[in-house]
């Protein structure tokens, strides 16, 4: 009866959450059409409404090709235990980071192919990959309430990640007409390299004050 009403309010606190981001999207659309009549332009507004979701769809599209591909090629590297490799091979860079965690472990593992996916710039084939990664975390903490620095310091890693193949990127900026989709190389790893570094640093002092 405890775990029910446990999940029970958590289902709850999702269902309010969700609720919140519809009500300020409602808001936004209302406002923008308020706007739009107030000022005369119901016209653009009109061509706006088609335009936007003729090119939701193909993006869409675009996306769903690459992200179909990619969940593919890491699927294949789970069954061929190519993720037992990357966990070895990002094992001398994880280890400070992860501490506590056995480099053998499922979680070390999922973590391993998380950054894989992410170092390529596939944001969105890497979430399953972070989820299933958090989940084996969640469960070395015995499910608690609580993070445990290594979840803290995985969200961290997975949110600020470190892009040396800009895929995803390259693509939208491909399908927008980019002549050189990828020259933005250079830019991507400074930026993403401090953003990791900074948001790394942060993570660790914190864990270590709150201990």
């Amino acid at each position: 009866m405890v775990n029910l009403s446990i999940n029970s309010e958590k289902l709850r606190k999702k269902h309010e959450v969700m609720h919140l981001l519809n009500y300020i999207w409602s808001f936004l659309i209302l406002i923008s059409v308020i706007c739009s009549v107030a000022l005369g332009n119901t016209q653009n507004l009109s061509t706006a409404f088609v335009d936007s979701a003729a090119d939701a769809i193909q993006l869409l599209l675009t996306l769903a090709g690459i992200i179909c591909l990619w969940s593919g090629l890491m699927k294949i590297a789970e069954r061929s235990r190519l993720n037992a490799l990357a966990a070895r091979l990002f094992a001398p860079l994880l280890r400070p980071l992860f501490p506590k965690l056995d480099k053998n472990s499922t979680a070390f593992e999922a973590i391993s192919m998380n950054i894989s996916a992410n170092l390529l710039g596939l944001g969105n084939t890497a979430t399953p990959l972070g989820l299933k990664a958090m989940k084996e975390l969640h469960k070395l903490n015995g499910r608690s309430e609580m993070a445990s620095d290594e979840m803290v310091v995985f969200v961290v890693m997975n949110t600020a990640s470190l892009q040396l193949m800009p895929t995803t990127l390259g693509v939208l900026r491909s399908t927008y007409g980019s002549s050189a989709p990828f020259e933005i190389l250079v830019p991507v790893w400074i930026s993403s390299a401090c953003a990791l570094t900074v948001a790394l640093i942060i993570s660790i002092t914190g864990n270590r004050i709150s201990r």
